[in-house]
């Protein structure tokens, strides 16, 4: 039997590819994979025969009716038979979201297991499989279905702080039948305005969007993801969350790190640096925009082998000091300073010391 204690705390940490796979599930059988999710450990090798009471799924999904008590069984087992789609134009696959189920009636216990197959998904986790980690206790309250998918999708760029989506991809993603929503305005109240009211309740993201136009047709929506500052005064935890996106390296622990990011990935646009390297760059000068400036102007026109590991090398508090040249003697610097040749570090750094002279 699975422990339920804090489990609202407990990690869900699944693949890019699972967020973004096309499927429909009702909100509770949602829910539950996330909740199966979370019981994975760190270093799992293979997935787990996991047994739940039903009685304590109610808890947690707050269902207070008991006449409800035979829809969390019956809406589980429905999932042996649900699949996970994903296409492209050379192929298209199904995965089976479980393997194995077991209704102990008696007992009020529900046994299942992931199907095989998701082991990419929740195991495989690394810099070639990006995934996306948030607490269990952001979705276990949303009443919606888009309102859970939406979380997701948003919280897999929340370092970010955008996201566009074109109106194709968002209703092949929901898996929502042509004849569903046809007119944009249906779309839009359905499932992105209940989205946008439910998130910032009960969830620690919200989102405003902006609708994209190809000639006079609705095609695509821009989403600006923000942080949810009201749940975080409740919850002070909640910067130490780390929301992996693109790379496993983005964190956002400080207020003004997507600033320093915008600001490095605009001044150094011509050496192509993106937001994970300017991330990095950020944090290895400690914040200091100003002395990143300085060590960008030395060093921009240089050609270095690998410009960004300098860079993350160089802003480092101590290791540059700004040459200075032609300063008067005083009786403030008249004084012998350490032998330091900075020319040779330099071409070190630069790669250039195997380029030695005959």
């Amino acid at each position: 039997m699975v422990n339920m204690d804090n489990i609202e705390n407990k990690l869900v940490v699944q693949a890019n590819t699972l967020i973004e796979a096309s499927y429909k599930l009702k909100p509770s059988q949602q829910k539950f994979l996330r909740v199966m999710a979370s019981m994975i450990d760190f270093g799992d090798e293979d997935f787990k025969m996991y047994e739940f009471k039903v009685s304590e799924l109610m808890e947690l999904y707050g269902i207070k009716d008991q006449s409800k008590y035979s829809e969390i069984p019956k809406q589980t087992k429905e999932l042996m038979g649900n699949v996970l789609t994903f296409k492209d134009e050379k192929s298209e696959v199904l995965v089976p979201f479980l393997s194995f189920y077991k209704h102990e009636k008696g007992e009020g216990t529900i046994k299942v297991q992931f199907h095989p197959f998701l082991k990419p998904f929740y195991l495989y986790l690394n810099k070639e499989n990006p995934f996306t980690k948030y607490k269990l206790k952001n979705i276990v309250s949303l009443k919606s279905t888009y309102s859970i998918r939406f979380y997701e999708l948003l919280k897999q760029y929340e370092g970010i702080k955008s996201r566009i989506l074109t109106i194709e991809e968002l209703r092949q993603i929901f898996k929502i039948e042509p004849s569903e929503y046809t007119r944009y305005n249906d779309f839009k109240r359905k499932v992105i305005l209940q989205a946008q009211k439910e998130l910032p309740l009960k969830t620690d993201i919200s989102f405003d969007f902006e609708e994209i136009k190809t000639g006079r047709k609705i095609t695509a929506l821009k989403f600006y993801i923000h942080q949810n500052k009201v749940k975080m005064i409740n919850e002070p935890n909640t910067f130490a969350e780390v929301s992996v996106t693109v790379s496993e390296e983005i964190e956002q622990k400080e207020l003004n790190l997507e600033d320093g990011m915008k600001t490095i990935i605009n001044m150094m646009k011509a050496h192509n640096v993106n937001g994970s390297e300017a991330m990095k760059i950020y944090k290895s000068a400690k914040g200091d925009m100003n002395h990143i400036s300085k060590v960008y102007n030395h060093f921009k026109n240089k050609n270095a082998d690998n410009f960004v590991a300098l860079m993350i090398k160089m802003v480092k508090p101590g290791e540059f000091n700004e040459p200075k040249k032609g300063i008067k003697k005083t009786s403030f610097n008249n004084f012998k300073g350490r032998d330091y040749d900075y020319d040779d570090l330099e071409k070190k750094l630069l790669g250039w010391d195997n380029e030695e002279e005959e």
